[in-house]
């Protein structure tokens, strides 16, 4: 029993802050019990005429004790009048109405040679609601649900119901053991603060599902089945341990759906009871259930009503045969399939019944599934509401449909799809079918319920390639309800730099033409990792440049899109590290000997005029993260219409993605690409491809491939003579990848489902394999800087040289600081189609901080110089 606590206090103090005094009566055991009324002489005794007194006429009644309610309000709500004869029944018939509203705490009748006294004493006053002790369910969320408020008056009835209803929602999170104690802070002027002292509890858990009755299959197959499950340390994240009525009702549906898969027609659950452990911590719940026998399909056909079907036809493709074991859930989807077949031939409202006969005797059920005659169904009108701010024009263009076309339920599903991929309204949408003026006739109208399009993000990450990285953009995706895109970025990181404005138009004049346009700066310094393990900076790339593109679809999944793209690239080099006059004593240029004849090659300013045109394939259900369909693309740019730069692109992609039920999506994709020069012109270093972390897992970045590395020559014990071996460890060697003409990238990867309480947190492990290479380079001139022949000295005018001596034969200074710098051989390796094999396991999370991606990985084939990486990780964070 809970009771309600009165305390004294002031506005200024908790309840908790005052020693409580308990009222006689609890607001569970009802309200207290009425006064009686009471007349000035003493009841007679036994057996004696009552005095006169009791039966006078009533002369007057006073009311008093009254502060907000007027003497005639109380009058108001009793029946006794001056003039009628007072009576005992008619006192307590009046003291039952007073109590009865409910705005009095006590109230007396009395009676004086016909003068009534009726003291009351009233409810006071609710000044405010406190709520104590709740962290689990907000103010926000329990006050909504509290009936008394401030400014009311206080009764216990209301007190009662506002417990039962908070309990209630603890019951809702799983929280049986939560209790709540009422108390009341007795205030000046008749008010009161009213407190609710909560105490939450843990959630009551599942511990123990039994199950009684059967023999086929084991309690834990049948455990694996149903959505609630047994609390577990391996559950700790997961809701589903808690008791829910809802979910346990749902379990026996599907306990039923599972037997019934397997053959088991005739099975049932008897009951199902859950049980609250004494310390109400736990549920224990208990299923009784009987299986019955198992049945195997007898008979299955087809009979159609339909002139444009053919039953025997149909017939042979069902998926199910005469002597399969029966599965219900196999006959739901037939039915699904022939309505389908039924509506693409324009019979929107075809109904298909299946008809069972079910022979005890030797444990077979037939099957009949007749098609009932429907009129042909023809498109009447398509109604658009729910949209405020997108135009209709935006919603009826993606409807592959139109009003007058024949019904047809694969365009509307189509339909449906393009619509939900505008990512313009709520995601649970669907284009409903409602019967037209006619039988023949079929309206289809789209409830819509828009979503905020504009996004602003700022975003702030950690990167295993390119440490701290900040973003920024704007971006409306639905710019004055038209279905255009506008938006802002831009980008800092340690090695890239890069601000980006865009345009995207998808019905240019109202015709099924996209046009895209992007002006873009972006500045990106490639890093080469040096002895320590150390990067430094190799070159720097500015590009400055647009971009504009129009798209036209061929077919409903297949798109061509052209392009123009015009950069302006400025490539160069730190001249006081890769700079000297030692090849040209009046020039200061890039030195091979310090930067590599491959770098030298690539720095300078160039213009790229380049046209592209790209055919792109697209049957993925969803693009931000499909789980079935399919996806391919070729895209060729050609460069050197104008500008200072010729090369030929080809690049392509595919990709394909099946469900295998039970959550476990598994993916395969792959691309590949080559580049060529013409016109005389070799591909530069900057327009190449180049494989490695992030595409291909298991290697660095820039990790697989043809390079340059540079190997220091290593020195004897005392460090004055060098010897001819190059070190053998990699963090001593200068690390330069030179990309490749041509490229292939293969990945295999199965996703993972785990609990209910894995999802919720976002969880997304899987495991995968990709294979790839990159090559076809021509070997460059590499330097080879052996002890007595490249050490640099300097000439008596501080000019750089290779020569020990002067032409007058005047020694020359060495240079000290270039001395064991300088002594390396460089070796070209990894310019090989062989492929390079990575397989890993991969977990995304998207965490309360943002996106976060790690994976492991193990390389099982590599080339000589390639650079493996088992750990790489990314994480972000928006605000």
């Amino acid at each position: 029993m809970m009771g309600l606590e009165m305390v004294r206090g002031t506005d200024a103090h908790r309840a908790s802050q005052y020693a409580a005094v308990l009222l006689g009566t609890t607001i569970l055991a009802g309200l207290p019990v009425p006064a009686f009324a009471q007349d000035a002489p003493e009841a007679a005794p036994a057996g004696q005429a009552a005095p006169a007194a009791q039966q006078q006429t009533i002369q007057a009644i006073r009311v008093t004790g009254a502060e907000r309610l007027e003497p005639q309000t109380v009058m108001s709500y009793i029946q006794l009048r001056v003039g009628q004869p007072y009576t005992k029944a008619a006192a307590d018939a009046a003291l039952k109405d007073l109590y009865a509203t409910e705005l009095f705490a006590d109230v007396q009748i009395t009676n004086e040679n016909g003068i009534v006294t009726i003291q009351v004493k009233e409810n006071p006053v609710v000044n405010r609601i406190i709520l104590e002790g709740n962290k689990r369910i907000k103010d926000d969320k329990i006050l909504p649900e509290i009936k008394v408020a401030p400014r009311q008056i206080f009764t216990r009835s209301k007190i009662r119901a506002d417990v039962a209803r908070i309990i209630e929602l603890y019951k809702r999170q799983g929280r049986y053991a939560a209790t709540v104690e009422p108390k009341m802070v007795m205030l000046d002027q008749n008010r009161v603060d009213i407190v609710f002292e909560i105490t939450e509890g843990d959630k009551s858990k599942v511990r123990q599902i039994n199950i009684i009755g059967n023999e086929h299959f084991s309690d834990g197959e049948l455990r694996g089945e149903m959505v609630t499950k047994q609390a577990r340390f391996t559950r700790i994240f997961s809701s589903s341990t808690s008791y829910d009525p809802d979910r346990m009702a749902f379990d026996q549906q599907k306990l039923r759906q599972f037997y019934l898969t397997e053959g088991y027609a005739d099975f049932r659950v008897v009951s199902a009871v859950a049980e609250l452990t004494p310390d109400k911590k736990d549920f224990i719940i208990t299923y009784v259930v009987e299986e019955g026998q198992r049945y195997k399909f007898g008979d299955v056909k087809v009979e159609s009503q339909l002139r444009d079907f053919d039953s025997e036809r149909l017939t042979g493709n069902l998926p199910m045969k005469a002597g399969d074991w029966y599965n219900a859930k196999l006959v739901e989807d037939t039915i699904e399939s022939l309505n389908e077949t039924a509506g693409a031939y324009g019979y929107a409202f075809a109904d298909v019944r299946p008809q069972y006969d079910r022979n005890k005797e030797d444990l077979t059920m037939g099957l009949t599934f007749v098609i009932q005659e429907a009129p042909r169904v023809y498109v009447e009108r398509i109604d658009i509401n729910g949209n405020t701010l997108t135009q209709d024009k935006v919603i009826r263009r993606e409807f592959r449909l139109a009003e007058g076309d024949a019904f047809n339920s694969l365009q509307v599903r189509r339909s449906t799809n393009r619509i939900k991929s505008l990512g313009y309204f709520q995601e649970k949408f669907e284009v409903e079918q409602k019967p037209g003026s006619a039988e023949d006739r079929i309206v289809l109208e789209a409830n819509v319920e828009e979503k905020p399009t504009g996004e602003l993000q700022l975003s702030a990450g950690f990167s295993s390639l390119e440490s701290f990285i900040f973003q920024a953009s704007i971006r409306q995706r639905n710019f004055r309800g038209r279905g255009q895109t506008v938006g802002l970025s831009g980008s800092y990181s340690r090695y890239s730099k890069s601000v980006e404005a865009s345009f995207v138009e998808p019905y240019l004049f109202d015709k099924n033409v996209s046009v895209g346009v992007d002006v873009y700066r972006r500045d990106f310094n490639s890093f080469r990792f040096r002895s320590g393990n150390t990067r430094d900076t190799t070159y720097e790339q500015t590009t400055t440049g647009f971009q504009i593109r129009a798209g036209v679809p061929l077919t409903e999944y297949l798109t061509a899109v052209g392009r123009y793209t015009l950069n302006y690239d400025d490539i160069s080099l730190d001249e006081s590290t890769y700079f000297s006059n030692r090849v040209d004593p009046n020039v200061r240029q890039c030195d091979p000997l310090f930067a590599g004849r491959y770098l030298c090659d690539a720095i300078g300013k160039r213009l790229s005029s380049i046209l592209g045109l790209s055919l792109i394939y697209d049957t993925l259900d969803n693009r931000v993260r499909p789980s079935r369909g399919e996806s391919a693309s070729i895209n060729v740019d050609v460069a050197g219409l104008g500008g200072d730069v010729q090369y030929a692109r080809l690049r392509a992609n595919a990709a394909k993605y099946w469900p295998l039920g039970g959550g476990f999506i598994f993916s395969l994709s792959g691309e590949g690409g080559v580049i060529k020069g013409y016109g005389g012109d070799d591909v530069r270093l900057t327009d190449r491809f180049f494989l490695g972390e992030p595409q291909m897992r298991g290697f660095g970045i820039r990790g697989v491939g043809p390079r340059i590395l540079r190997k220091r020559l290593t020195i004897d014990s005392d460090g004055d003579d060098i010897l001819d071996t190059p070190s053998p460890k990699r963090s001593e060697w200068n690390d330069d990848a030179l990309g490749g003409k041509y490229y292939y990238l293969g990945r295999a990867e199965l996703e993972i489902p785990l609990g209910s309480g894995a999802r919720e947190l976002g969880l997304r492990p899987s495991i995968f394999a990709d294979v790839g290479a990159v090559w076809g380079v021509k070997q460059p001139e590499t330097t080879q800087c052996n002890p007595g022949c490249n050490e640099i000295f300097t000439d008596a005018d501080g000019r750089q040289t290779t020569e020990p001596t002067a032409p007058d034969g005047t020694p020359n200074t060495p240079f000290d600081p270039a001395r064991y710098q300088f002594q390396f051989v460089e070796e070209f390796v990894g310019n090989t189609w062989k492929p390079r094999v990575a397989v890993g396991i991969g977990v995304n999370w998207n965490s309360p901080f943002g996106p976060f991606r790690i994976d492991f990985s193990r390389v099982l084939l590599k080339e000589e110089g390639d650079d493996t990486k088992a750990f790489t990780f990314n994480v972000g964070t928006q605000f």
